[in-house]
């Protein structure tokens, strides 16, 4: 049996005292696309941050790949080299850094992260960005891209080192209906045998639309 992308068992966050998520168990298989749903404060951006070891849990375990998280403290960014490269993230609003190009964002970390060499770096920005259908951009500066040409290169970006399981937070919040459709095909088609993705949303026709499965939260709690 193929092991999971992701496990998370008995995964209890809490905020000065107050429980946020409160004993979640997940697992999402490679090639899947698992979506969370939720009303806003439902847990579903926090299980993401956890995952990407961005923040601190309470009790539980977060296993991906050959990489186990504990509870407390979010370990030092030495001690996550190898897991930076199995998980990655698309924040809700891209997060594209304003003062590079779409290029330059997409490089970045395989530059001076991963020390790629120039001639591997370039193929994989090409390769991503005729992907995604965005080459025409590449050179073009993050207040220069439409909102869906922006997420396709923060997806590019999330995809460069070639991630194991791929985070989405909210893909779809700034986008009309009409492209929602077009992300959603999209999203479906970067989960692959060795890529899952897991996704947070409270679009119930894009989660319907993309996704595999989808797992609902309530007051921190999968229902």
């Amino acid at each position: 049996m193929t092991a999971p992308a992701l496990r998370i068992r008995g995964l209890r966050v809490e905020r000065s005292g107050l429980a946020i998520i409160k004993g979640v168990d997940l697992d999402v298989a490679p090639g899947e696309v698992c979506a969370l749903m939720g009303v806003s404060g439902a847990g579903k951006t926090t299980i993401l941050r956890v995952v990407a070891a961005l923040e601190p849990f309470t009790a539980g375990t977060v296993v991906v790949g050959d990489t186990v998280l504990e509870p407390g403290p979010v370990a030092p960014q030495s001690q996550l080299a190898s897991f930076r490269t199995n998980v990655e993230m698309v924040f809700q609003g891209h997060a594209l850094f304003e003062h590079l190009t779409a290029g330059d964002n997409v490089t970045l970390a395989l530059e001076h992260v991963l020390r790629w060499d120039a001639a591997r770096v370039r193929a994989r920005a090409r390769e991503l960005f005729e992907l995604l259908g965005v080459s025409h951009r590449a050179d073009a500066y993050p207040r220069q891209l439409s909102g869906g040409e922006a997420q396709r290169v923060a997806i590019a970006r999330a995809l460069a080192p070639d991630p194991i399981l791929l985070l989405m937070d909210e893909p779809t919040s700034a986008l009309d209906s009409a492209r929602r459709s077009a992300v959603a095909a999209m999203v479906r088609s970067l989960a692959g045998a060795d890529r899952a993705l897991l996704i947070s949303t409270h679009d119930e026709e894009f989660a319907m639309a993309c996704a595999h499965r989808v797992i609902r939260l309530d007051g921190g709690v999968i229902v």
